[in-house]
């Protein structure tokens, strides 16, 4: 997403990001996740582009995951896109997808947001239609409650939710990620670096405009101030490990379960490297437990 959208827009460099891509493949990363209301539009046809580009080994090991249901009718910077549950917005926006990735199936199409306004069983029967054409080989469901899960799960199985988790974003544990393990269930995470406070990179009010954090109630002055005790805390494990905070809050959510396959998005490939890095750290019983008590943050995530 961040290639395209909603953070630091005067940073974009398409040839970058599509070398960044392929060296992801080259590191052993195979689910790359993007979605049409990224742009809107441009990032399915830069990951088009890039996977284009790969030797048919490498991207015969690629599963491509992409999303609709959102659409950025205004884009005005903080402005929430709006939500299209339509089955016949659901259907073209998949064929502008499969012509944007330039593919012929998608592996992992996924429903952005459930629309209040379209009942829950006609978009997901839409998208389950899409299954039994051909045009896709699973869908799954992002940000979604439990009672909705098992509304669409009567209709066709759920094979991925995907919902933010991170060391100061938990909710899914309670309910959504014990509905997965028992349904059989991938968990993709997005913000898994806490749209990147969790990397101890980032200044209080140093975002631009066009940045989605400058209008982000986690990312206030004093907010950031307030949850720096966590990042502290982060900071005093990856010091123990020779790791990056980075690192450690990735570590912490791939400790969550086998099904748990976290989607951390970065621009720069050292950032890349940083973040494939996690796969080898396994945090120790007792530096989980103190991440698991760290406070709740101050701020809402939206």
């Amino acid at each position: 997403m961040g290639m395209s959208w909603a953070y630091s827009p005067a940073e974009r460099d398409d040839d970058r990001s599509v070398a960044v891509i392929r060296r992801a493949v080259d590191l052993g990363v195979t689910l790359i996740d993007t979605a049409d209301v990224y742009g809107p539009f441009h990032n399915e046809e830069l990951v088009g582009r890039a996977l284009a580009g790969l030797a048919p080994a490498d991207r015969e090991r690629v599963t491509l995951a992409t999303k609709a249901g959102l659409v950025a009718r205004d884009r005005t910077p903080g402005k929430v896109p709006s939500r299209d549950g339509r089955p016949e917005h659901i259907k073209a926006a998949c064929q502008d997808s499969l012509r944007r990735l330039g593919v012929d199936v998608i592996d992992l199409y996924q429903l952005h947001r459930v629309d209040p306004e379209v009942p829950l069983a006609d978009t997901w029967g839409a998208m389950a239609e899409l299954v039994e054409a051909g045009y896709v080989r699973a869908i799954g469901m992002s940000e979604v409650d439990v009672t909705e899960l098992n509304g669409a799960a009567a209709i066709h199985p759920v094979a991925t939710v995907q919902s933010e988790l991170s060391l100061w974003t938990r909710g899914p544990l309670t309910d959504v990620l014990p509905w997965c393990a028992r349904h059989g269930a991938g968990f993709i995470p997005f913000s898994p670096l806490g749209r990147g406070f969790l990397t101890g990179t980032l200044k209080a009010g140093s975002f631009e405009g066009k940045d989605f954090r400058a209008h982000n109630p986690r990312f206030g002055v004093d907010a950031m101030a307030a949850n720096q005790q966590i990042l502290d805390t982060v900071v005093a494990v990856a010091g123990r490990h020779g790791a990056t905070p980075a690192q450690v809050a990735l570590a912490w959510v791939l400790a969550q379960g086998d099904r748990v396959v976290p989607i951390p998005g970065t621009k720069r490939p050292e950032r890349l490297d940083e973040n494939a890095g996690a796969a080898g750290l396994v945090l120790p019983a007792a530096d989980l437990a103190t991440l698991d008590a760290l406070p709740e943050p101050v701020g809402s995530r939206y």
